[in-house]
């Protein structure tokens, strides 16, 4: 198969490394495409909440089961002639797990089936466990270009972006994809199994389907936690799921870095796994200061798509610079030749260029990693890119409020999706582009995660994203941000180094592990109540806008009271 995509120019060897390929799309098929994905359900408002007439919901795109089945009978007809038909049985999660989950997809891309079997496991058993109990999520694909074809194909890369529509049909476990090749909307165990459809199911079964990495921590005396963590697209999830500790005797193993799956056990223990079998990472930007373990998974039997390459078979992108003669040639996504000293092309990479590589690749993989039992996750961590205002760390008070730090998430926007520009959006849960249904109903559910008898993780927010007044970032990050992972685990053992503010728990000042670093606490630490009250007051208009009459009680309580406390206390 990698022989046929290269004679045909779709796949390209990067001669330096064992079996690493690079593939170029269609400049106009590089990203999630939103406007274009929708939940089919016969009821409206089990999609999208009940929002004030007038208003543009932006909580997840309804299409009624009429309008999916004339738009589907206008492009599936004969959509693959001419093509090869593909069927893969695949696992998400460990083959057989209690947690796990499986379905098939079919497909006319050769692409898809190469980044299906690094991302999810295909195997025979697959069939087995479909066969005994014939509850598996159907996900059809195509690229909707049959063959033979009048239109122009763009660097051998078929698509159909006029066309293009992602659809999810919760109630028949399905997944139709048309018109797009890209990963996100095409690899359809991604985003629109894992999380879109895995949400439903998990509603419907009292379990969590997440946008998150899974970390462990084990502290210099040995002691290992592990922490499942929500972060926007592009915020730097896997950076922070493969974290280089900055400080001596800390160890960092990544579970997963994208997808969290967790359900309460017997015993009252929220236990999560990693439903992906691969890594499908943001290029730009990953180097060996920011992500070396990354970059040491993607040397080998990896697919790049939109990165550039050097004429000596090198992958390249923006952050790799310095591992570059600034005369070495590239190639860039678009095809120019260029040198990387060359600005007049940039970015050399397209800004969500990926790489796809097996997760057992990564030096710093947990053994515990597939296990079907899952890990027990201690804390849960929200955040996103705040340039003002948010404390580097906070700590809910309780588990409700916790949610409501999470609901609350907002940031910069990001190139995973179609959107352009640094304009701050909200992404509540890190989830506004993959909630499966009704986003009243998703905060119930997780609200209703908290009974007796469980051992709720504690909630965080941070924001590694702070500036300065001279526009310079507050903290460093990367490797550094152990050090507020080390005060989090502290918190969960029960140190008393945190104190109350109007907005969450706050490290009492000297508890952070600052050694060796030039930091300022009052830019990390600072509340300013303007901006604060405006926050507040933004987030309940939002909420009040887009979640409208389904927001739970409990959350618009709670943010009244924390708009009570800033008032008060600051």
């Amino acid at each position: 198969m990698i022989k046929q995509l290269c004679e045909a120019g779709v796949l390209r060897k990067l001669s330096k490394y064992k079996d690493n390929y690079v593939c170029r799309t269609d400049p106009k098929d590089v990203a999630r495409v939103e406007s274009k994905t929708f939940i089919c359900t016969p009821n409206k408002h089990d999609v999208v909440p009940h929002i004030p007439e007038g208003v543009k919901g932006v909580l997840g795109q309804w299409i009624s089961p009429d309008d999916l089945n004339h738009a589907l009978k206008e492009r599936l007809p004969s959509c693959m002639k001419g093509r090869t038909m593909y069927v893969m049985p695949f696992s998400m999660g460990p083959v057989g797990s209690p947690l796990g989950k499986v379905g098939i997809e079919i497909t006319d891309s050769m692409y898809v089936v190469l980044c299906m079997r690094i991302m999810t496991r295909i195997c025979p058993k697959v069939w087995d466990i479909i066969q005994s109990e014939s509850n598996f999520v159907r996900c059809v694909h195509s690229v909707g270009f049959p063959l033979p074809n009048e239109r122009t194909i763009v660097n051998n890369w078929p698509c159909n972006p006029e066309q293009t529509i992602i659809s999810h049909i919760p109630e028949k476990k399905m997944i139709i994809s048309y018109g797009s090749g890209y990963g996100g909307n095409s690899l359809l165990g991604k985003k629109c199994f894992a999380l879109r459809i895995a949400g439903t199911i998990a509603h419907e079964e009292g379990w969590l389907a997440e946008h998150m990495l899974i970390m462990s921590v084990t502290n210099p005396q040995g002691e290992e936690k592990f922490i499942a963590a929500a972060f926007p697209s592009a915020c730097g999830k896997t950076n922070m799921a493969m974290l280089q500790p900055s400080l001596p005797g800390w160890k960092i193993q990544c579970v997963g870095d994208d997808i969290a799956w967790m359900r309460f056990d017997k015993d009252g223990v929220l236990r999560a796994i990693n439903p992906e079998y691969g890594f499908f990472g943001v290029a730009p930007g990953t180097n060996r200061k920011t992500n070396p373990n990354a970059v040491a998974t993607c040397l080998s039997n990896t697919i790049f798509t939109n990165i550039a390459e050097s004429v000596d078979g090198r992958f390249f992108w923006e952050g790799l610079e310095d591992d570059f003669d600034p005369e070495t040639e590239v190639i860039t996504w678009l095809g120019h030749h260029v040198k990387i000293s060359d600005k007049s092309h940039d970015p050399k990479a397209h800004a969500n260029s990926r790489f796809c590589c097996p997760a057992s690749q990564c030096p710093i993989i947990h053994p515990k990693w597939e296990d079907p039992e899952g890990v027990p996750i201690s804390a849960i961590i929200f955040g996103g890119r705040r340039p003002e205002g948010i404390p580097l760390v906070i700590q809910s008070f309780d588990w409700k409020h916790g949610v409501m730090l999470g609901a609350a998430v907002k940031s910069e926007a990001t190139a995973a999706a179609e959107f352009t520009g640094k304009v701050v959006m909200h992404d509540p849960m890190a989830m506004r582009p993959f909630v499966g249904y009704n986003f009243g109903k998703y905060l119930e559910h997780w609200l209703g995660m908290e009974k007796a008898g469980r051992k709720l993780p504690l909630i965080f927010h941070v924001n590694w994203f702070r500036l300065n007044d001279h526009g310079k970032f507050v903290w460093p990050g990367f490797g550094d941000n152990v050090r507020v992972v080390d005060w989090m685990l502290r918190r969960v053992n029960g140190e008393d180094s945190g104190e109350p503010s109007p907005i969450g728990i706050i490290p009492k000042k000297g508890s952070l592990n600052l050694s060796g670093l030039d930091v300022n606490w009052d830019d990390m630490f600072s509340l300013p109540k303007p901006y604060l009250l405006e926050d507040v007051d933004e987030t309940m208009r939002y909420f009040d806008e887009q979640v409208g009459t389904d927001l739970p009680d409990v959350i618009r309580k709670e943010l009244v009271n924390q708009r009570e406390r800033i008032q008060k206390q600051l």
